[in-house]
C-alpha cells in the first residue's frame, strides 16, 4: 500500500512539474521586448506626437507585460543591438546611414517585426528625405514617394478591409480615427500582390481636411492607411500626427492620437501579433 502511495505521489509530482514547465513556456514566449527608435526634431507635431507615443507605450507595457524601450540613438540599430528585441517601430523618421539600413534589412529578412508610424514611410525626391532607399519604400512598405496630404489634421471615419487579421479582429466595421494629417502615395497599393491593405479612408469621410489649399482637401478616392506586407512581420499605420495651435503660433497641441480607445486597440493588437502573442 506505502507503495502504491508513494507511486502515486511521484506521478502527481511529476504532472505538476510538467504543468509549471508549460506554463513556465507559455509565459516566457508570450513576453517580447519592443525598441522605439525616433527623431523629435523639426516638425513640432511630429515631436508632440513622438512624447506621447513614448508615454503611452512604457503605460500599455507595464499593462500586458512587454518591455518597451525607447531611442533617438539611429546607431543602435545595428546587428547586435537589434538581437535583443522582437519588435522594432519607427516613430517619426527612418534610417539614413547605409550601414543602419542595411542592419534593418537583414533583420526583417530573418524574421524581425517591424511598426511604423506616419511620417517613418514619408520620401520625396527633392527633400530632406529623398527616395534614396528602394528595398524600404517600394518592396518593404510598397507605398514608393509621398504624393499627397490632407490639411489640416482632422478625424476620419476609417473602413476595415480585412476584419481576420489579428490586428483588426477586434474592431468595428468602420470607427472614427483621432485626428491625423493623412498621406497619399505614388503606387496604387492594391496592384501589389504582397501588400494586404488593413484599413482605408471610408468615403464617409469625403470632404477630408479643411485646407486652406484646394488640394489638400480630399474630396474622392482611395487612401489605404494601415497595411502590411505578407512577405514580412511588419504593419503600418499612418496615424501620428497630432493637431496644434498652428493658427496662433502657440503649438499648443489640441489633439492626442492615443486618446482613441478603438484606434488604440488596433495598434495593441497589431503589436502583439508582431510580437507573437496570442492573447
Amino acid at each position: 500500500m506505502n507503495t502504491i502511495k508513494s507511486l502515486s505521489l511521484t506521478i502527481r509530482y511529476a504532472m505538476l512539474l510538467v504543468l509549471f514547465s508549460i506554463l513556465t513556456f507559455t509565459a516566457q514566449a508570450q513576453q517580447f521586448k519592443v525598441i522605439a527608435f525616433y527623431t523629435a526634431k523639426n516638425d513640432p507635431a511630429h515631436v508632440s506626437f513622438v512624447h506621447e507615443a513614448n508615454r503611452w507605450f512604457t503605460k500599455v507595457a507595464k499593462q500586458h507585460a512587454f518591455t518597451y524601450d525607447s531611442t533617438s540613438n539611429w546607431a543602435n540599430l545595428n546587428a547586435g543591438f537589434l538581437a535583443n528585441y522582437k519588435v522594432v517601430i519607427f516613430l517619426d523618421t527612418r534610417p539614413e546611414a547605409p550601414a543602419q539600413r542595411k542592419a534593418f534589412q537583414t533583420y526583417m529578412e530573418k524574421g524581425g517585426a517591424w511598426l511604423g508610424f506616419h511620417f517613418s514611410a514619408f520620401a520625396l525626391t527633392p527633400s530632406k528625405y529623398p527616395q534614396n532607399w528602394p528595398w524600404y519604400h517600394q518592396q518593404f512598405l510598397g507605398s514608393g514617394e509621398y504624393n499627397s496630404n490632407t490639411w489640416r489634421p482632422t478625424e476620419a471615419v476609417l473602413k476595415v478591409e480585412n476584419a481576420e487579421h489579428p490586428a483588426t479582429k477586434n474592431l468595428p466595421k468602420t470607427f472614427t480615427s483621432s485626428p491625423n494629417e493623412w498621406y497619399s502615395w505614388k503606387n496604387d497599393l492594391r496592384k501589389n500582390p504582397n501588400i494586404q491593405i488593413l484599413l482605408s479612408i471610408d468615403p464617409e469621410s469625403f470632404p477630408l481636411g479643411t485646407g486652406p489649399k484646394p488640394n489638400e482637401i480630399w474630396k474622392s478616392g482611395y487612401y489605404p492607411v494601415v497595411w502590411t506586407n505578407k512577405k514580412y512581420k511588419m504593419l503600418y499605420v499612418n496615424m501620428g500626427h497630432n493637431d496644434l495651435d498652428y493658427e496662433h503660433k502657440t503649438n499648443e497641441e489640441l489633439s492626442f492620437t492615443f486618446e482613441n480607445e478603438i484606434q488604440n486597440q488596433l495598434i495593441l493588437d497589431g503589436l502583439f501579433w508582431l510580437g507573437g502573442r496570442t492573447k
